[in-house]
């Protein structure tokens, strides 16, 4: 079998497969189109209306600038987190010594302990670009409302054109600032395979219960229902 046991394969393959029918479930199903994030997603352009029929935006923009700021937090945030895994990576040896002297049972060979490593990483990097990349779109966002035609024009076709695509782009960073907290919560459960395989899907299963029950069963959820 390799480097990797069947228990190994099973439990890195579940991960993958629940991550991804999580996300196809949520971004693309008529089932996520009822999800929270959806809903908020409506709100956006609901916002971006109602910034037409204002003449002072000065609320609207800083509204904007603490979303960028969020962003712009967890992608440094994810850098330290890549660090954090390099430096792991760097160190198998101590961490192997530390390992066993725990009372878990660990064990785990060298090799795999860094492609473990090495995993948790590129988790934390595919977080970083999309955290990244959100916080772009939500610059671009902010060009746009300040291109935002004035609230006697709201009824001509330019100002409806101009909402509308707002509207998208605004949706788009939404759409990546959620991708990467999504990969932020997984690899929360993917750090548990540095204990066992069997812990790594008990530790999927517990992020997706949580985030399932925020998307679909949280107070939040029930207040956007009403």
């Amino acid at each position: 079998m390799g480097l990797f046991g069947t228990a190994d394969i099973v439990a890195i393959s579940f991960f993958v497969l629940s991550w991804a029918v999580y996300a196809i479930t949520l971004e693309r199903s008529s089932h996520g189109r009822n999800s929270l994030s959806a809903r908020m997603s409506i709100y956006r352009e609901v916002w971006i209306r109602r910034i037409l029929d204002r003449e002072a935006r000065m609320v609207d923009m800083q509204v904007m600038a603490s979303l960028q700021n969020g962003t712009a937090f967890f992608a440094s945030t994810t850098l330290l987190a890549i660090g954090g895994g390099l430096t792991l990576l760097r160190s198998t040896e101590e961490a192997m010594s530390v390992l066993a002297t725990l009372p878990f049972g660990i064990r785990t060979s060298p090799v795999l302990w860094e492609i473990k490593c090495v995993g948790l990483v590129v988790i934390f990097v595919y977080a970083f670009f999309k955290f990244s990349w959100a916080y772009r779109l939500f610059n671009y966002v902010a060009i746009l409302l300040g291109a935002m035609p004035f609230a006697e024009k709201r009824d001509t076709p330019e100002a409806q054109s101009h909402v509308m695509r707002t509207t998208r782009l605004f949706q788009s960073a939404g759409r990546h600032f959620n991708r990467g907290q999504r990969a932020f919560l997984f690899a929360l459960g993917y750090l548990g395979w540095f204990i066992s395989p069997w812990v790594l899907i008990a530790s999927t299963l517990a992020v997706l219960v949580v985030i399932w029950r925020r998307q679909f069963d949280s107070d939040a959820y029930r207040a956007m229902t009403k």
